[in-house]
């Protein structure tokens, strides 16, 4: 996740009424005090004004003391709830459907580590077919995950029981014709903040780090319904910032000297790595997208509200979402198929809202456009994201430039983020357990916890106020294309999308000058993640910059 931190500190620094109203409520220098602080932040009042105000100040401190005393779980979100519906807005509707893209099926071959890079459609042709067994893939990615976890610093806990388990289940239902399908059988890793009952869930943070939290996520449980193996808890930045979380820097595997980027550090870098089949990631502003770029891998964000966040951590109740992190789009669409779908447990989740995903959809019957002034404003490596206009007008597409809402001020808005998230872990800040977490920097969680306790709640609301017009502008923007392609870290879409909650899938676009990857992003129409996968497989089918990976020693 990325933070403008410079501009999210301006805010609170204009925001700071709420803490000279707090400290002097009621006594001879508040009205002095209000004064000064009118003047941080743009407003006058009067004398008489300021008098008025002295009781109901004084009434507010007291609730909030009030309130504070009452245990909130970090799951209980608040009564405001972000829906991403444009006014007038008419969701898909009908059956959902998958249909795949052709899969070679490969052979079983003498070393099974040879199989560490293969797709999930790969994998489950060999498993379905029982050339392998699932507790054989199951035991060559444990074995990965011990040889090369630590040096990549991407495991946190291995489920190793769990895992054999599961294996032995998912190979005797196979023996006697139960199949569940694609994912049946296939290892897989997940970001530590999605909760397993039997393993602890850290949030890659020190006061969390023993925790066991007493259930399984619901993405976790859709998981095992749909048959697949759970090898290992993922690193995660600490509370979902970056790469470092208590136990070290997650590494790159392309480049070993340099981090993974995140938060869903672990989940990139190991599924690059081939140390599982595929990850679970999450992204409230870039984690899917960023350390997917670093390390080369494909992901999806999909749609806010598309998947249960039930019993995964809560940063930012609006803007958090869950999604697969793979090795290619086709397996991003299997993953995402087995995990959405509305939940009791998140009420932010969509009822009855398919998914559509159709390999062979030809580009010439999708309305793309490409972002324009990001692609123009590229500085670095400008030849890999202009060849991927190039491959996609080979394929038969028509881009047409576009560019989204640049009247409205997207980039203010981040401190709708900071916060939610000081809400989230106020508990931390109240006790200064936020002392205890690694990185003790302004441009960190705990500055950015303390520091959001200034912003004010008007200011909060108008900020979302201001982000329903941006959903406007962004909602009629696809009025005219189903799919924009852009420089992943292009202009502002990245928090803008976030904000507003469209689906993108990132991909691989190539290799920089450094030799690292570089990756390029499509953004779909809200709960379309059907028709951005299926761009996006033409595309990565095509330039095949996917099937190159790391060398690990």
């Amino acid at each position: 996740m990325r933070i403008n931190i410079a501009r999210v500190i301006l805010i609170q620094f204009l925001c700071l009424i709420c803490f000279f109203v707090g400290l002097y409520v009621g006594g001879q220098r508040s009205a002095v005090d209000i004064e000064n602080a009118e003047r941080m932040i743009g407003l006058q009042f009067t004398s008489a004004e300021r008098d008025s105000m002295k009781d109901n100040l004084k009434e507010y401190l007291e609730s909030y003391q009030k309130i504070r005393s009452v245990s909130v779980n970090n799951a209980v979100a608040p009564a405001l709830m972000y829906k991403p519906f444009p006014e007038g807005y008419a969701a898909p509707s009908g059956p959902g459907r998958v249909k795949r893209g052709s899969v070679k099926r490969p052979t079983r071959p003498a070393n099974l580590d040879d199989l560490a890079f293969l797709s999930v459609g790969e994998l489950s042709e060999l498993v379905r077919s029982r050339s392998v067994s699932s507790i054989e893939l199951t035991t060559m990615y444990l074995g990965r995950l011990k040889k090369f976890g630590p040096t990549l610093e991407c495991v946190i806990t291995l489920t190793e029981s769990l895992a054999i388990a599961q294996a032995q289940r998912a190979d005797a239902e196979i023996a006697r014709g139960k199949y569940r399908g694609p994912l049946h059988g296939i290892p897989y890793g997940a970001k530590d903040l999605l909760a397993q009952k039997n393993y602890p869930t850290t949030w890659g943070s020190v006061p969390y780090k023993d925790r066991v939290i007493h259930e399984d996520a619901t993405v976790i449980r859709k998981l095992e319904t749909a048959g697949a193996v759970l090898v290992a808890k993922l690193t995660m930045g600490e509370l979902a910032w970056g790469d470092v979380w208590f136990g070290g820097m997650t590494r790159n595997p392309w480049n070993m000297n340099e981090g993974s980027s995140g938060s869903s550090a672990g989940s990139a870098s190991a599924t690059a790595a081939g140390l599982v089949g595929f990850a679970i990631g999450t992204e409230t502003w870039g984690s899917i997208v960023s350390p997917s770029t670093r390390c080369g891998t494909t992901g999806l964000r999909p749609t806010f509200g598309r998947v249960s966040r039930s019993g995964a951590m809560a940063l930012s109740w609006s803007m958090d979402k869950i999604g697969p992190i793979c090795r290619s789009v086709e397996d991003c669409a299997l993953v995402f198929d087995a995990i959405y779908g509305p939940d009791p447990g998140d009420p932010s989740t969509m009822n009855s809202i398919p998914f559509v995903y159709d390999a062979s959809t030809p580009l010439r019957s999708v309305k793309i456009g490409y972002y324009k002034s990001a692609f123009d404003s590229v500085k670095s490596n400008k030849h890999l994201s202009d060849s991927v206009l190039t491959v996609l007008r080979s394929l038969g597409a028509e881009l047409v430039p576009v560019e989204f809402p640049v009247n409205i001020p997207v980039d203010d808005l981040s401190f709708v983020l900071s916060a939610e998230a000081g809400a989230a872990f106020d508990e931390l800040t109240r006790t200064d357990r936020d002392d205890l977490m690694v990185r003790q920097i302004k441009n960190a969680w705990p500055n950015v916890f303390r520091s959001s306790r200034f912003i004010p709640a008007v200011e909060y609301l108008q900020a979302n106020r201001v982000r329903s017009l941006v959903l406007r502008a962004t909602d009629s923007l696809f009025s005219h294309v189903d799919v924009v392609v852009t420089p992943s870290f292009g202009g502002n879409q990245l928090l803008l999308t976030n904000l507003t909650g469209h689906p993108c899938v990132v991909a691989p676009m190539g290799f920089t000058d450094k030799g690292t990857p570089a990756s390029i992003s499509f953004i779909g129409k809200l709960f379309h993640e059907g028709t951005v996968l299926a761009v996006a497989k033409r595309y990565q089918d095509a330039s095949g910059h996917h099937l190159r990976h790391p060398s690990l020693q």
